[in-house]
Formats: C-alpha cells, structure tokens, sequence
C-alpha cells in the first residue's frame, strides 16, 4: 500500500482510506471486525468518521471494536460543524463539545486529525483557532483540516490558527471532477470552464495540503454509482477493459485514476464489503498512463477543449 504523510504529528498514512459512515448497516460487531481487520491485512490503516454519521452511531459501533492494540495500527479522523436540519457551527463551544463527543464514542483519547464537515457562513476564525489550540494543548487532536472547503475560506481559517490546515476533503471521482473540467477549460466561454472551487486542487498542491477524495465511484450529488451504470456506457468500456489489462476490478481501477494525480490525493473507500474493500487496495499497485487516464476522462462524457 502506498503511504502519505499529512502531518509531522500523524503517523504515515495509507493513501486508501475506509469511509465508516455505512458501518452501522453490517448489523453486527463480528461482521465489523471482520471489515476492519480485510482492511488492514490489505494495507489500510486510515479510518475516516464524522459525529453526524448514522447520528453519531458509526462511532460508537467502530469504538466498541477498538482495541489498544488496534487503536496503536490506526490513523482515525473524525469530523464536526454538522448540525442537521439546523446549521453549520464552528462555534469553540460546538467544536470542543462535538470532538468530546467523538472521543467518548470511539473509546479513544486522541482523534489524529479533526476536519470542520462543510463551511459555516458565520464562522469566526479567532474562535475557531481558540478550539483548535486547547484540543492540540490537551493531546484530544494532533492535527487539523477541513472538508469541502475553497481556497479563500482555508486561508481565512489559516490566518488565525497556530499552524495550517493539513487536510481538505472534497467530492471527487472520474464522473465528478470540476476542478478537474475548469482547469482543463481555462479562458473558454462554456460551462465546464466555471470555476467554482477556486482551483483548489493546485492551492492544496500549493500548501502541501492533502486532498482527500470521497464518493470516488459516485456521480453528481449522490446521484449514483457510475461503475456498470447504463448511463455511462463508454466510461464502463474502457474500465473493463483497463481492469482486464491490470488484472483488478473496475472499482481499483476508478481509484487508480484518482492516485495517478499528481496532487497524491487520498481516496476514502466507503465501501462495507470485506472482499470489495481488498479489491480495490490494489489500486494502490496501478500507475495508469497518461494517455489512459485521459481516455477515462473523455468516456466520463468530458470534451478536451
């Protein structure tokens, strides 16, 4: 397995990382074992949570597996600032309250990295930093990000706080890739040259930030999967085709097209199948080249300009 380095305080990390926010669905403890331990004989060592996931479920159940000795293998990261149906808070208060939260659930002292889930219009970046700083101080958290941010609002964040963000997790895959499409069709009056992200892709390269792909085999705004998907039969032409040549499936090889960015992008996998989740740790292994990465690019219905 391929390992990143997000932090000097967060041990080094597999660059494929297991979403836990289905867990709750597997129904029990063993079949969550089970799960964990496929995931990490297969290299993964990364476990992405959030307090809002099945309403602060997932945790619990992943805290009732955890082990000292497992915890020791582990880079766990969570997420706050969801409040459903109410608002974003980045309020000190809501943050320390929510990570106190987590840390009980997980039946962990420490979160490795913490990430704001989504921005608040209100937020005030002082008390932000004032959250950050006494859960560093208090050895709750050991490094910090956001999710689904833009450029100018991690810089507003990054003004106040006592060191940067390492972390900014987005929607990305070969049928949702924006920043991807606007950087592609710079200058071009068309919609694809829409910069809505503020070409965050190269600020985080900037930054040495890692971007962290979530939903890799979905489509638009959770409108579905696009692996074996009618609606995007060419795309599914050339994965199976790819997937013959490397001998993986066309889950790995959706995911090998996100690593083969140069941007060493992490790809959180939130899949609850043991054997899928192994499949596609072999993603890790494939360097598409540049012409195949293309090719990919085109059959995701995307025009070169």
């Amino acid at each position: 397995m391929k390992m990143i380095k997000i932090s000097e305080n967060v041990p080094e990390t597999s660059a494929i990382g297991l979403g836990c926010m289905r867990i709750t669905g597997l129904g029990n403890e063993k079949a969550l074992r089970e799960l964990v331990e496929v995931s990490m004989e297969a290299g993964i060592n990364f476990f992405d949570h959030a307090d809002i996931y099945a309403k602060g479920e997932a945790e619990a159940e992943f805290g009732r597996i955890l082990t000292p000795e497992l915890r020791s293998r582990m880079v766990i990261q969570t997420k706050c600032a969801i409040r459903p149906g109410i608002c974003y808070d980045f309020s000190r208060e809501h943050i320390l309250e929510s990570v106190d939260g987590s840390l009980k659930r997980l039946n962990t002292d420490y979160i490795d990295i913490l990430l704001l889930h989504r921005p608040d219009a209100l937020m005030e970046p002082e008390e932000v930093a004032e959250a950050f700083d006494s859960l560093k101080k208090a050895g709750k958290v050991r490094a910090f990000g956001v999710s689904n941010h833009n450029p100018m609002q991690m810089e507003l964040l990054n003004s106040c706080l006592s060191e940067p963000l390492r972390v900014n997790q987005i929607q990305y895959s070969v049928a949702h890739c924006p920043t991807i499409d606007a950087g592609l069709n710079v200058n071009i009056q068309n919609d694809a040259g829409c910069n809505r992200d503020g070409s965050v892709i190269e600020y985080c390269r900037l930054k040495k930030m890692t971007i962290q792909a979530w939903s890799p085999f979905l489509y638009g705004m959770f409108e579905g999967v696009f692996i074996g998907n009618e609606k995007f039969p060419e795309l599914n032409q050339v994965m199976d085709r790819l997937a013959e040549k490397y001998q993986v499936t066309p889950n790995a090889i959706a995911v090998a097209w996100i690593m083969r960015h140069p941007a060493n992008i992490q790809t959180i996998v939130g899949s609850t199948n043991a054997r899928r989740v192994q499949d596609v740790c072999k993603a890790s292994d494939i360097c598409l080249t540049r012409e195949e990465w293309y090719e990919m690019y085109l059959a995701a219905g995307k025009k070169l300009p």
